[in-house]
Formats: structure tokens, C-alpha cells, sequence
């Protein structure tokens, strides 16, 4: 998807009016989607996505955690707890089966 941020300005323009003060004084931070038809990565369909979800406010993430956070917190849980070995003898058949192409 693509967005593209729009940022309040930091002061009104000159000969602002009454009601533009009051306008400028609403404004907030917020990211614009551009794509309406998204692509699903995995078979291919296109989603439309309607128009009233097209706009978010950068300051509903302010409680969410950052990205390089997040990445720090995975790669030390990963580090301290090893992937536990996979035990192939308690699977279903119909998973451990090879597979046979698509016409099965």
C-alpha cells in the first residue's frame, strides 16, 4: 500500500480570517492512502478497500510500539528460547505425505 503523510503547518497563512483560525486550529497530522484495490501477496484476488478507511491519524499510533522496538524485542526472544525440534512421527499422515502437483 502507499500513503502519503500530510503534516499541519506550523502557523496560519497571512490574512487569515475568523473562520480559517478555527479551521487551522482542528487540524492534525494524517496519512492519505492512495491504493483503493489491494492485492493479496498470496493468490493474487484484489480487494477493494472502501473510502472511509482511507485516512489515519498519526496520532492514534502514538500508544503503539515502534518498529525497531519490536524488531529488538523478537530477535532477543529468539535468541534466548530455541525453536523446539519438530516431532514428524505426531503428525497427521496427510501432512507428513508428499505432495503430488495440484491434480492430486
Amino acid at each position: 500500500m502507499r500513503w502519503v503523510r500530510r503534516t499541519r503547518k506550523d502557523r496560519l497563512p497571512n490574512g487569515a480570517g475568523e473562520a480559517d483560525r478555527e479551521r487551522f486550529a482542528k487540524l492534525r497530522d494524517h496519512l492519505l492512502r492512495l491504493d483503493d484495490e489491494v492485492t493479496c501477496k498470496t493468490c493474487g484476488k484484489k480487494f477493494e478497500i472502501p473510502s472511509h478507511h482511507s485516512l489515519v491519524f498519526l496520532d492514534q499510533f502514538e500508544g503503539l510500539p515502534k518498529d525497531d522496538e519490536l524488531d529488538a524485542e523478537i530477535a532477543a526472544a529468539e535468541e534466548s528460547a530455541p525453536a523446539p525440534a519438530l516431532d514428524k512421527s505426531k503428525l497427521p499422515a496427510r501432512f507428513t505425505r508428499p505432495s503430488r502437483g495440484w491434480k492430486g
